[in-house]
């Protein structure tokens, strides 16, 4: 887990580098030589700005809104329990009020500066201890400082992705031209395997795999049935995919077969069956 967190900062580090040297790029052509240290420094304050605020700047996006510990005190409960068991901070809790069951993290890491937003849907369809296996699995990226990598990847693709939604009668062109390149930087960026790990430790921060490989089939069968509409480019954030793997969203899965995660959740207890004929 520490090698995770610790390729993750690195990718981390890399995007700001990349990006430090494509304004650098843009400096010369712009002002020679003498442009370069300005347009460093702007992705420098560009890249912090991201960091500190990237989360806000995301859920905000969403239309999350901050969940008061009033309005829900047992799910900030839960929360706070289990980010005690997966050794991070207790993030900030957001609601997205609607039906779709999903739930998401943004942020920086297990040190602060994270949340997770849940939606209404998702709190009134899953039963306790699946609730707790999702929240548990967004802990984990949370642990694992995917989010770190997730939030930065997802806000640079959306931009892409809305920049050429702004072109007018010229905006399908341009969306067949940017949308691929968008979901190519995601996909360098984020590999299924963040979601393995994360199922993983969300098994040992619940100190069971069912909860989590309950909740998973559940959301697949509810996002069969319910309707949900976002862009494409936000599809990292969530604990499955929730588009139809289709036209612009197909480039942008990053998620493994539920089945697969599935399989592998409940191999972590391989007695299961046994367990549930004696129950």
């Amino acid at each position: 887990m520490r090698f995770l967190a610790a390729w993750n900062v690195a990718k981390a580090w890399l995007l700001l580098g990349a990006f430090a040297v494509v304004l650098a790029g843009c400096g010369y052509l712009v002002g020679g030589y003498r442009a370069i240290p300005y347009f460093v420094f702007s992705a420098l304050l560009i890249g912090a700005t991201v960091y500190w605020y990237a989360d806000r700047i995301v859920l905000a996006m969403l239309g999350a809104r901050e969940l008061p510990l009033g309005a829900a005190p047992v799910l900030h409960a839960t929360v706070e329990h289990l980010a005690h068991r997966a050794g991070v901070l207790r993030p900030k809790l957001y609601l997205l009020d609607d039906g779709f069951p999903r739930a998401l993290a943004a942020g920086r890491g297990p040190a602060g500066g994270s949340g997770i937003a849940v939606s209404r849907g998702l709190v009134e369809a899953l039963p306790p201890a699946e609730l707790e296996g999702v929240l548990a699995h967004e802990l984990a990226h949370i642990a694992n400082r995917d989010v770190v990598v997730q939030t930065a990847a997802v806000l640079v693709a959306l931009t892409i992705v809305e920049a050429a939604r702004v072109g007018g009668f010229m905006s399908r062109a341009l969306l067949f031209v940017f949308g691929p390149i968008a979901a190519a930087f995601t996909h360098a960026l984020l590999s299924p395997k963040r979601e393995l790990a994360a199922d993983r430790r969300a098994a040992e921060i619940c100190e069971s795999p069912h909860g989590l490989a309950d909740a998973l089939v559940r959301l697949e069968q509810a996002s069969e049935l319910i309707q949900f509409t976002a862009s494409a480019a936000t599809e990292p954030l969530y604990t499955i995919n929730p588009f139809a793997e289709e036209g612009l969203a197909a480039l942008f899965v990053t998620h493994p077969p539920i089945a697969e995660r599935v399989s592998r959740l409940r191999a972590l207890d391989p007695s299961w069956r046994e367990k549930l004929r004696a129950a």
